[in-house]
């Protein structure tokens, strides 16, 4: 450590209070977090790129300071889904701050780190209050069944209106019309259980109609349309 001739020539004056670290909630406790070894929890980050064309929600799991899963979901930009793959890769086994100063290939997922990184250090994770936290496993969990990311897409236009392509629930099939042409409900399949039955070798027509399903008042429809043709 190098010092100035003026600080050198001061005489010491004794600190008073010893302030350490306010305490955050960590997995059920309340920790005084000052190594990054000391950080624990599973939380999330939204991140987009500068000429925001894509964005990312990256889910971590930390234990001792260190990421052990990662699961990276991506839209609106075809490149960052295989920048999410090589971040997949890269991701587990590095402590947060290492994350926080790695290449994750794509801004989208950079600036995701980085949000998530403010998040878990200020103690503001998903499981803050869960004790002992939640296993490694439980980022993948958040894809429910048939792990597939929840993403919504709609399409309008003022000449022909609204379309709705994919919801919570699944791809659209069908959207349902009452007789003011306006959307009442529609018909939907889940995509990930679908394909799940046809791996254990259900009959894909018949895997279709099982993982089929209705939202609102599609049966009391007086048309339904297919949103992608008509």
């Amino acid at each position: 450590m190098i010092y100035t001739s003026e600080i050198e020539g001061m005489c010491c004056v004794a600190k008073g209070p010893q302030n350490g670290p306010a305490p955050i909630p960590q997995e059920g406790q309340w920790n005084q977090v000052s190594e990054i070894t000391d950080i624990n929890g599973l939380t999330h980050g939204v991140g987009w790129c500068a000429p925001h064309q894509g964005g990312c929600k990256l889910t971590v799991n930390i234990k001792d300071g260190v990421i052990q899963e990662a699961l990276i979901e991506m839209v609106g930009c075809t490149g960052a889904t295989h920048s999410a793959a090589m971040a997949s890769e890269i991701l587990p086994g590095k402590t947060i701050l290492e994350a926080l100063n790695t290449d994750l290939v794509c801004d989208a997922i950079n600036v995701a780190m980085r949000e998530l990184f403010q998040q878990i250090v200020y103690g503001r994770s998903q499981s803050a209050f869960s004790e002992g936290g939640l296993p490694v496993g439980a980022a993948l969990e958040d894809l429910g069944k048939g792990l597939r990311s929840v993403v919504g897409s709609m399409y309008g236009s003022v000449k022909k209106g609204p379309r709705y392509l994919e919801m919570a629930e699944g791809y659209v099939l069908e959207v349902g019309l009452d007789k003011n042409a306006e959307i009442i409900g529609y018909k939907f399949v889940h995509i990930g259980i679908m394909m799940d039955a046809i791996k254990d070798g259900v009959d894909p027509g018949k895997a279709l109609v099982d993982a089929s399903g209705t939202y609102g008042r599609f049966a009391d429809a007086v048309k339904t349309i297919d949103p992608r043709k008509e």
